[in-house]
């Protein structure tokens, strides 16, 4: 006997081919965007099209099972009624509206990042004013949100002719008729909740077959549900014991505590204990590729190349991760990166041993200068929370409604330039000047973070500044970046306070993660330098390292002798065997150490590779037993001191 399956159940169906057509659609125009990127060997097109529809035909089921339950709850005499047309016709267009807006913000999510919606994404619904205003100042908004109505009208209007909300109107089919298709939908959407996981898609070695294979909306969710990992439960581990004491090997000093699980050590430099201010910029998105000393000829970094020939200046450093707030974390705690969401984000953030403790102990003041409101990515809290006084573009208070005392505001009348993410350079520069004069007066010594704004999409700046014009795109943004830190140089030299000042200058990330390797190494790679000419000698360091190493070789040059709970080395006491760099992702975690990479998933996968700087290729080798070890020992423990409170200030042995 044949099931004949309700009418009521068209409108499912035809907003499930819409969708599915959609999303082939999307996925085919990702495919001839980054057409040289993708493989076509063993995993063909074929497959990866195939795993698409799975994830399709599974986003579409939890739409599918919102209508099912609709129509089941509905009593048979009123389908067709008044009341069952608005509930229809409105649910129908809520859903378009859904799926169009959300494929029109996978291109642009795919221009920045190449990837399919992840964690970054689900953060930015957080922060909806500063993302809404970039949206609006990159694209033409009022004009696409008028085109995604205008499509969602269409639509509708069209499936009206062909009678298919008719279909759905007129069909008088009982409960236990209407029970059968919405059990399938129900089951499929059961299924997907219970058994099928966003990595479940990735069975190539190729990144962009992986991010193809899946569904936008399934991994926005993906994301949101697994915004926190637990380390001990998705990667590998040894024991925790024998964890610690791979680390403490490699970090070790003549005066490590006894403590089991700690780091906890005493570091004693050779020199003169000098105290001169420290002003460090963190740069946003400055890739190393970008400057002419790493060979680029576009010559948008003048003022950088030529500070690479006045200080140290780090030609093989390494970037932990991929946004604002991981770089902050590995500057600030001199940490490898952690699984998940960055510490900056994360609860138990605040009274951690910083470096902003070592500065403490020297008796300096500690500043965070940013130039958008600081609440964005949690950064007031984490900074606050961490000893430091506040100086940004924000309210005074937190989205928990805590309030932040120990701050300034940027006034108004002190700005000449905004955009969606905070004042352009020239401004929070100026705003430094202005208060490094006040921290100099006093005749304490002053610690400075400032961290940039200007190189961010939407690469606005001011008029007239350089020969680019204002949001034509990245090139532009990295010129001015590079005016303004040349502007800034030029008028603190004319402070008293100038000689007697360390400049430290490092990116946060790179502009672009992207690649086609689980981990791209080359686009971590990123420039960092030192610059004072009474304190340090004028030197390219070739030495593989990584921002946690900036601060610890600082306070070497400095002949500082502190407590430390600090992963990072000075790089000038690394032998070639210490020579490494951690790079990272939310989900996958990187030991470098010359060309040979080790990668820890978060399906308990280690994979082992050879780099090829050249061409910046990955190549497969067989496991090595003793570099996995160290890899899983460094990214344990890091995650062990997080989670039991072996990060905090408290440093008494």
């Amino acid at each position: 006997m044949r099931i004949k399956f309700s009418k009521r159940f068209t409108l499912v169906g035809a907003f499930a081919l819409i969708f599915i057509f959609l999303s082939f659609f999307l996925r085919l125009v990702f495919l001839l965007w980054n057409f040289t990127e993708v493989d076509f060997g063993l995993i063909g097109l074929s497959t990866l099209i195939l795993i698409g529809l799975f994830y399709d035909i599974g986003t579409v089921s939890f739409f599918g099972a919102v209508a099912a339950l609709y129509f089941m709850a509905m009593p048979k005499r009123f389908i067709g009624s008044y009341i069952d047309k608005i509930i229809c016709y409105s649910g129908f267009a809520i859903g378009l509206l859904i799926i169009y807006f959300s494929f029109f913000a996978e291109f642009t999510f795919w221009s920045e990042f190449h990837r399919r919606f992840n964690f970054i994404a689900v953060d930015y619904l957080i922060y909806t004013y500063e993302v809404v205003k970039n949206i609006n100042e990159s694209y033409p908004l009022p004009f696409l949100v008028g085109g995604v109505l205008l499509l969602v009208i269409l639509t509708v209007f069209i499936l009206s002719r062909y009678k298919i909300f008719n279909q759905a109107f007129s069909s008088k089919d009982n409960f236990k008729k209407r029970l059968i298709p919405s059990l399938a939908i129900f089951g499929i959407m059961i299924y997907f909740t219970l058994f099928v996981k966003n990595e479940h898609a990735e069975i190539s070695e190729n990144r962009y077959n992986n991010e193809l294979a899946k569904a936008g909306i399934y991994s926005f969710f993906a994301a949101f549900r697994n915004n926190e990992l637990s380390y001990k439960e998705f990667y590998k581990t040894i024991n925790n014991q024998e964890a610690f004491k791979e680390v403490n090997k490699k970090i070790a000093t003549d005066s490590t505590y006894s403590d089991l699980y700690s780091l906890r050590r005493f570091i004693v430099n050779d020199g003169e204990d000098r105290k001169p201010n420290v002003i460090f910029i963190c740069v946003e998105s400055l890739s190393a590729k970008f400057l002419g000393v790493f060979g680029n000829e576009d010559q948008l970094t003048p003022t950088l190349d030529s500070l690479s020939g006045k200080g140290l200046f780090f030609d093989n450093l390494f970037a932990s991760g991929t946004r604002t707030v991981r770089g902050m974390e590995a500057i600030s705690l001199s940490i490898p990166p952690t699984p998940g969401r960055s510490i900056v984000k994360r609860p138990k953030n605040q009274n951690l041993f910083t470096i902003g403790e070592v500065f403490k102990s020297k008796g300096y003041s500690r500043t965070f200068f940013y130039g958008g409101d600081g609440y964005f990515d949690n950064m007031d809290k984490y900074f606050s929370g961490n000893g430091f006084d506040i100086v940004d573009r924000g309210r005074g208070f937190l989205p928990s409604g805590d309030i932040v005392t120990n701050r300034k505001n940027i006034d108004d009348n002190e700005v000449t330039f905004e955009n969606a993410w905070g004042v352009c350079d020239e401004d929070i520069y100026k705003k430094v000047i202005k208060e490094s004069d006040i921290y100099a007066a006093s005749g304490r010594p002053f610690f400075n973070f400032i961290m940039t704004t200007s190189n961010h999409k939407p690469y606005t700046y001011p008029k007239g500044k350089i020969d680019i014009p204002s949001g034509s795109g990245r090139n532009g943004a990295v010129k001015y970046t590079d005016f303004a830190i040349r502007k800034f140089l030029e008028e603190a030299r004319k402070k008293p306070w100038f000689n007697n000042t360390v400049f430290v200058i490092m990116a946060d990330h790179c502009a672009s993660s992207a690649g086609r390797w689980e981990l791209d190494v080359a686009n971590y790679h990123i420039p960092a330098m030192i610059l004072n000419p009474n304190i340090t000698k004028n030197e390219h360091i070739e030495k593989l390292c990584s921002q946690i190493d900036i601060f610890p070789t600082l306070f070497a040059q400095l002949g500082w002798d502190y407590e430390s709970n600090l992963f990072g080395k000075d790089v000038f006491k690394m032998n070639k065997q210490d020579e490494r760099a951690f790079i990272g992702n939310y989900r996958k975690l990187g030991l470098l150490k010359g060309d040979e990479l080790m990668v820890l998933g978060d399906q308990k996968t280690a994979n082992f590779y050879h780099w090829n700087k050249s061409d910046n290729s990955l190549e497969a080798l067989p496991s090595n037993s003793e570099f996995l070890k160290e890899s899983i020992s460094y990214f344990q423990v890091a995650d062990y001191l997080y989670n039991n409170d072996g990060l905090t200030i408290k440093m008494n042995p």
